[in-house]
Order: C-alpha cells, then structure tokens, then sequence
C-alpha cells in the first residue's frame, strides 16, 4: 500500500569500485528438474499468494514460468514454493515470491528495457526479470554467490543475464543509464551512485532503506531530469546491503 510521497534535489555520484572474478562451480546444490508436482506446487503459490498482489499479467506469468525450486539448496526444496524467505548460504536469503513479484511490477518494465539488480543471491529476481526483457544486468559481491547463480542461470536457459561481482552500492556504471534499478538488500539510506545511473527520463528504483535488523522502508524512487520523486510504499525486511571492506 503506498503512503507517502516526497520530492528531492538529484545528486550526482559517479565513484565507483572495480569488479573481480567470481568462483565457477563445477556442480552446484540444485535440483533442475521440473516436474509436475513442482509446477503445481509453482501455480498454487501463484494463485494464493502472487495474483491477489500483482495486477500485471506479464509479471504473473513470469513467477509461474521461473521455477524457484532450482534456486534453493536441495535440503530447501519442501519449502521452495512456500511464500517466505530461504536461506541460501553466506547469511544471505532468496526473497519472498509475494514481494520478489510486488517489487518486479513497481518497475513497470516494457520489452527491451535495461534493467539493473543490486544483489543477484541465488539468480531468482535477476530469471524473473530476464522474462520481462532481455536486458538484465545484476551485481553480486559474494563471490561464491555470483558463481552459483551463473550456473543455474546458464542450466535454466537465462545465459544472456549478465552478472558481475562487485559493490552493489556504485551499480554497474559501464552500461548506464538503466530504465530501472531493483535492489534486493537494505542500505541505511539511498545510494546516490545508483540514482545518478538511472534514465534521467522516467528511470525507476526500487529499494528498501533501513537499519540493519529492524524495520525498513521498500521505496519506489523515479528521477525526471535533476529531481527525484520518492515514493513509499510499504515496510519490509531485508538483508543488509554488504558493502567492500576497507
């Protein structure tokens, strides 16, 4: 339900941090089978918990077609099509369906546009979004993260999503402007590098901000020239957004 509105001055930030080869596992711990059962488990999900929150078909469409399952631990497979949070290592988490599909259709994305996630974690948000356009992009500062989700992105048939390891907190300047940004972590307030890197005409960023292990706030942020209109629209839970040490 969105709250509040507010409209601040842009401030561009163009610092950035340089990338690093990210760890290509010769097997990872997923099951790539889609069976039946997983399918019905996978619409059941949807209609109980996706179509009652979504009004755009394409992104209902899109969490029937991704199978979660495959993105999750194998030990995490009973829960795979439960509407919550699961671990999948290194203290991070694949995101609830209900908010991954509320979050994709706050970015109203059209076919064709450039679209940016900050936290790739297991590679679900970055294949739901694969199925909306063609051109993704997402970064991912966990090194053994990033190369789990390049192969289960590359075995699902989402080999075009480009991914990078570095810090989520710069973006991927190299190919700004984005027409959306999604963010799947929480910094304690909002990254002007990634505002700076959205379409000056109409860009979209979607992002939660807050303290780390309490409440925070997901915003809707759009910038028309130099200004950005911040838009409230819910409190959530996430996992901080990890940064570079040093």
């Amino acid at each position: 339900m969105k709250l509040a509105a507010v409209v601040i001055a842009l401030v561009l930030a163009t610092a950035g941090c340089g990338s690093a080869a990210s760890p290509i596992p010769s097997s990872v711990d997923r099951d790539f089978a889609d069976s039946d059962e997983m399918r019905r488990q996978r619409d059941q999900l949807v209609d109980s918990y996706v179509a009652p929150h979504v009004t755009d078909a394409r992104v209902i469409a899109a969490m029937r077609a991704v199978p979660r399952h495959s993105f999750v631990p194998t030990q995490w497979l009973g829960a795979a099509y439960s509407d919550h949070p699961l671990p999948i290592g290194h203290g991070q988490t694949i995101s609830q369906p209900s908010l991954v599909a509320m979050m994709t259709e706050l970015l109203r994305l059209d076919e064709g546009d450039r679209v940016l996630e900050i936290g790739t974690g297991s590679g679900y948000q970055a294949a739901i979004l694969r199925e909306l356009t063609p051109e993704v992009y997402s970064v991912e500062i966990i090194p053994e993260l990033a190369g789990i989700a390049r192969v289960v992105l590359d075995r699902l048939g989402y080999g075009d999503v480009r991914i990078d390891r570095r810090d989520g907190y710069f973006g991927w300047e190299e190919y700004a402007p984005y027409d959306a940004i999604i963010v799947t972590a929480a910094p304690d307030h909002l990254p002007s590098p990634l505002v700076a890197q959205l379409d000056p005409d109409g860009g979209r960023l979607v992002i939660p901000i807050g303290p780390v292990g309490d409440v925070q706030v997901l915003w809707l942020v759009t910038r028309q020239g130099d200004e950005v209109a911040m838009e409230r629209v819910l409190e959530v839970t996430f996992v901080p957004l990890t940064r570079e040490e040093g």
